[in-house]
Formats: structure tokens, sequence, C-alpha cells
């Protein structure tokens, strides 16, 4: 029995990863949730998106958390990876930079689903935000590539011009000037 039980784990982890691809996918697009349509794009019945997440407002919460939990992971992968300018770079333009562009998206469906909940989950993604940006600096000061003492808040609001970027124009060409405006300012002795 244990064996169909770990089955039916890995289905539903499976079926909520699929849930959430499509709901952002949505959100991305339109800016809009139907249950409906998330339920055939994930190849699930609306019974199944309902179970995993029953109210709009769920829907939108988890996936603001699993994109910005995504993210946030990236960084000890890139940084074990790549040397530490090239994980900030990658990290900033292949994760962040198409984050921002489909938070748009999200941030009026997220406000609607923050209203009725009392956490503050944009507050606590944006200090786990600025904590990626705290381990990516820590690990360019000691390989010597930036300059030591650097707010990561600032950083992290330098970074925040993602939020304009057009993802059917050269989002990524704009992504890379403004990371190369930043490294400048960062470099040591600048």
């Amino acid at each position: 029995m244990t064996g169909a039980v770990n089955l039916r784990r890995a289905d539903t982890r499976r079926n909520n990863e699929r849930i959430l691809a499509a709901a952002a996918a949505s959100l991305a697009d339109t800016g809009e949730l139907s249950f409906n349509a998330i339920a055939r794009t994930a190849g699930v019945g609306v019974g199944t998106v309902y179970r995993h997440f029953p109210t709009q407002g769920a829907l939108v919460l988890a996936v603001y958390r699993h994109e910005v939990q995504q993210i946030l992971d990236a960084v000890p992968i890139l940084l074990q990876e790549k040397s530490p300018p090239e994980a900030f770079r990658t990290w900033t333009t292949d994760h962040l930079a198409r984050y921002m562009m489909t938070k748009r998206g999200l941030a009026d469906a997220l406000r609607a689903a923050t209203n009725a909940d009392d956490e503050d989950v944009p507050g606590k993604a944006y200090e786990a935000m600025v904590g990626a940006v705290r381990a990516l600096l820590e690990a360019n000061v000691e390989a010597g590539t930036v300059r030591p003492g650097l707010d990561p808040e600032t950083v992290a609001r330098g970074l925040g011009g993602l939020l304009f970027l057009d993802p059917r124009g050269d989002w990524r060409g704009q992504t890379e000037a403004l990371v190369d405006l930043l490294w400048r300012g960062m470099r040591p002795g600048d």
C-alpha cells in the first residue's frame, strides 16, 4: 500500500506543478484566471484545480510564492556552477528579468488576493529577493569583483527597472544594459 500512496503523492505534486504553470502563464498572458481554462491547459479536471486551490486568491498566492521560490532556488545553484559575476548576470537576465516581465499580469490579481489575506506575501517575497541579492553580492565581494559595503536593498531597487521590460521587445539586450550599468557602479574602486 505504501507504493500506491507514494505514486498518489507524486501524481499530486505533478498536478500541482502543472496547475501552477498553467495559472502563471494565464496571468502573464491575460492577467485573469479561469479555473476551466487552467484545468484544460494543465491536463487535469476542474475539480482537481479546486481541490488544490479552493479560491482564485489561493491560486494567485500559490503562483506568486512558487515563482519567487524558483528565483531564490536558482541563486545557490548558479553560485556553485558559475563564477560570481556570471552568477549575478545569469540570475538577473535568465531568472529575475523573466519573472519581472510576467509579474505585471500577476500584480492586480495579487493585490486582490492579499487584501483578503493578513499575511504580507509581497513584503516577505521582497525581503527574500533582497536576501538573494545579498548572497550574490557577498560572493562577488569575496571574489573581488564588486566593492564591499554595497547595500543589497539599493541594488535590488536598481534591478526594479526590470519591471518596465517589454516581453515582445529586446528585453534581453535591455536587461544586459541595465546589468552593465549597475555592474560599473558596483566594481571595486568606482
